[in-house]
């Protein structure tokens, strides 16, 4: 099987980085493919198995970690994991097709470390943690307590910054949006 590239998008929450990877996915000519996570927590509102995650029960997940059968994984917050099965990433590269992720900051940098020649890791930076936490509560999808987990979450994740390969601050959508193409599109070709 031959191997496709990797392409990391790594962030805080509400910086805008599934909204880069959903357009990036549009461009058919970049030949990317999502890699769907797995996780143990419950599914959320209209989420689908194999669609928008691999849901596992909490047993499954850990004997998975047990075999071996991740790339990354992480324990999120207690007993709810996160993580990137090997065989996702497998069945991208047998599609012919290079493997486009929307993860958090550890597992980014652990696919790198991993695979440092064929991953591009782009961290998506907000402007500011202030304008951070007003997209964070116009999205109206968690309670105060839980933004400000996230905001003070952030500062820590924005610091692993210039652990990435690049950095594309997210201030203006469509500027960020042809920077993030730029880089990838450049990357595969090489």
């Amino acid at each position: 099987m031959q191997k496709g590239k990797l392409i990391v998008f790594s962030a805080p929450s509400g910086s805008g980085k599934t909204t880069i990877v959903r357009h990036l996915l549009t461009k058919k000519e970049l030949n990317l493919e999502f890699s769907i996570s797995a996780t143990s927590r419950e599914k959320r509102g209209q989420e689908e198995h194999e669609k928008d995650y691999y849901f596992l029960d909490l047993q499954t997940f850990k004997n998975k970690i047990k075999n071996d059968e991740f790339l990354e994984w992480e324990e999120v917050y207690r007993d709810n994991f996160y993580g990137t099965l090997k065989t996702e990433i497998e069945r991208i590269w047998a599609l012919g097709k290079n493997v486009i992720f929307d993860i958090d900051v550890s597992g980014g940098l652990r696919i790198k470390r991993k695979f440092p020649d064929e991953t591009l890791a782009i961290f998506v930076k907000p402007p500011s943690i202030d304008e951070l936490k007003i997209r964070l509560k116009k999205r109206k999808t968690e309670s105060e307590d839980k933004i400000n987990m996230r905001v003070a979450k952030a500062s820590a994740e924005l610091a692993t910054a210039p652990l990435f390969d690049e950095i594309v601050i997210n201030e203006h959508l469509d500027q960020a949006l042809d920077q993030a193409y730029s880089l990838v599109s450049n990357f595969i070709e090489k």
